[in-house]
């Protein structure tokens, strides 16, 4: 079975615009998690798609459901945990209790605040993780990249062939993400802030499937004034 995450159990502490976390802002018409848990549901390959979200706005997220009559659409929202990857694994978890385990199952993790994420990057991701096991979503860098051990020299300039820019979503066998995830120590899991990098700390492969640029992550008052820009149509009407 292929089950889609979106992960949205933070609270957005960098926007500094609003009390609710970024998710929930408006964006056009709609709430920003609500555009992406409906670019989800044009994948019609999801048996079901999970949102994890923070204890306290589980209500709120529930009764956003309700107002864009979307509580019937196979949705499940679960709590989410302390950070990412413990979120991922409280919907695995959900996913398991409800489903049931099985060696095949696919999850596709996508953040709550990329709303313009395609239905091609969706399904490009459930073929890879089915043929890999696990996937990334990337593109290519386009500016140089600079990097500084102590924030104010350069200590490596890496050759701009070999960077890319991670994007969601992150695809994974269930299974698979499971395993690996146990053989880490408590100090490995401690720095991990990616849930690819469990695959490549056991030194197992992950493949990269292509993103695209406008699927941008809300992070910024910056990114979210180009959002607003992309989702109203800004750019046809100039």
């Amino acid at each position: 079975m292929i089950f889609g995450a979106v992960l949205a159990g933070g609270f957005g502490t960098r926007m500094h615009i609003s009390s609710m976390p970024k998710q929930f802002l408006p964006l056009d018409d709609k709430p920003i998690i609500i555009h992406t848990i409906e670019k989800m549901l044009t994948c019609s390959k999801f048996d079901a798609v999970f949102v994890g979200i923070n204890p306290t706005w589980a209500s709120y997220m529930n009764d956003l459901l309700d107002n864009y009559e979307l509580s019937e659409e196979h949705i499940k929202v679960v709590i989410g945990g302390e950070n990412r990857n413990d979120t991922i694994f409280n919907i695995i978890a959900g996913i398991e209790e409800e489903y049931g385990e099985n060696d095949e199952n696919i999850i596709v993790t996508h953040d709550a605040v990329r709303p313009f994420v395609t239905l091609r990057i969706i399904e490009d991701n459930i073929e890879a993780a089915l043929k890999y096991g696990a996937c990334d979503t990337v593109v290519p860098a386009t500016d140089t990249i600079v990097v500084s051990h102590k924030n104010d020299i350069i200590s490596d300039i890496p050759n701009r062939v070999y960077m890319y820019q991670g994007q969601t979503p992150q695809s994974f066998n269930i299974k698979k993400l499971k395993e690996l995830y146990a053989r880490l120590s408590d100090s490995q899991k401690l720095v991990l802030t990616d849930a690819c990098n469990i695959f490549v700390m056991n030194n197992e492969e992950v493949k990269l499937v292509q993103g695209e640029v406008s699927n941008i992550k809300i992070t910024t008052v910056n990114d979210y004034n180009i959002a607003q820009y992309l989702a109203t149509g800004g750019a046809e009407s100039d």
